[in-house]
């Protein structure tokens, strides 16, 4: 065994999982996770592998993974390709440059020469406009006299009895909506209830009712390990949060009658049902690991 693998085996048990709690939260295979421990890289598909799954490895555990590259980079097998690709990058980007500049040379005096003819046709435009909108605005001025229009006061007064006959209008149809607002009774929804029912031991049963959706919220306020299984006995989800990683998982089972919580760590793990905090019928101080299952009751039921 290398030190690199005693180094991840010593964390992975310092945090109290096995190698099947860790196969669960990284997705990497069960034989894949011995041989990085036993410092055995024969079994894995490449070097690239290798560097990804010790990466993986050490964010799982919150370890550092650019501090494990460096201390044991003589342990980790490297990637070839890096130089190589290095030195294709750097003989591209020559080649780029050079024939740009060449194309670059070769637009210049076109360039110019279109500057040339576009300023020279707005030169001209310019002069005809002035020239010729000059002549015409003298013409129309010297043929049209202007008209004046005279507004009658009998007009002005009906419009003025008009404005008032609307503003009273309104007035009495705000004051008939403000009435039948008035008088409308107000029906208030049924507040939701989370109430414990039922509590032996380590595990707790609560009722869920006048609700219209079922979303239950796990938020880490240190470091704890949370699964979420659904009325069908289906894992919606599993793995470790803490205030370091993933604080927080958020599982919606409205199309579901009951959700099972399993809480590795009451302590710091909080729990929220639509926005709602759960109240632990059990204390945590007395029972760290508890198992939750919360019965979704239907309002048309």
């Amino acid at each position: 065994m290398t030190e690199l693998g005693n180094r991840l085996k010593d964390a992975r048990l310092a945090k109290g999982l096995s190698l099947e709690d860790l196969q669960s939260i990284t997705k990497i295979q069960k034989r894949y996770l011995i041989g990085l421990e036993e410092g055995n890289y024969s079994s894995m598909p490449g070097n690239f592998y290798v560097r990804a799954f010790v990466k993986q490895y050490s964010e799982a555990l919150q370890l550092n993974p650019d501090e494990i590259f460096e201390t044991y980079k003589n342990e980790i097998p490297a990637t070839h390709n890096d130089d190589l690709t290095e030195k294709f990058s750097r003989v591209k980007t020559r080649k780029t440059v050079s024939e740009g500049s060449s194309k670059i040379f070769d637009i210049i005096p076109k360039v110019l020469i279109g500057v040339f003819i576009i300023g020279a046709a707005g030169v001209l435009y310019y002069f005809v406009v002035n020239n010729v909108g000059d002549k015409a605005n003298d013409l129309i001025n010297n043929e049209n006299e202007p008209v004046k229009f005279v507004r009658s006061e009998n007009l002005e007064k009906a419009e003025d009895a008009e404005k008032d006959k609307t503003k009273e209008n309104d007035k009495e149809e705000k004051t008939d909506e403000q009435k039948t607002v008035e008088e409308t009774p107000v029906v208030e929804a049924p507040k939701q209830e989370l109430t414990p029912v039922q509590n032996s031991g380590k595990n707790s049963t609560y009722d869920l009712k006048n609700a219209d959706k079922f979303v239950v919220k796990l938020v880490s306020t240190g470091e704890t390990w949370v699964s979420v299984n659904n009325s069908s006995g289906q894992s919606k989800f599993q793995g470790l949060l803490s205030t370091t990683g993933t604080q927080s998982t958020e599982v919606d089972l409205t199309g579901d009658t009951k959700a099972v919580i399993v809480v590795g760590r009451t302590l710091d793990t909080e729990i929220y049902v639509n926005d709602q905090k759960l109240e632990y019928a059990i204390a945590p101080a007395d029972v760290v690991r508890q198992n939750i299952t919360i019965q979704f009751v239907q309002k048309n039921e």
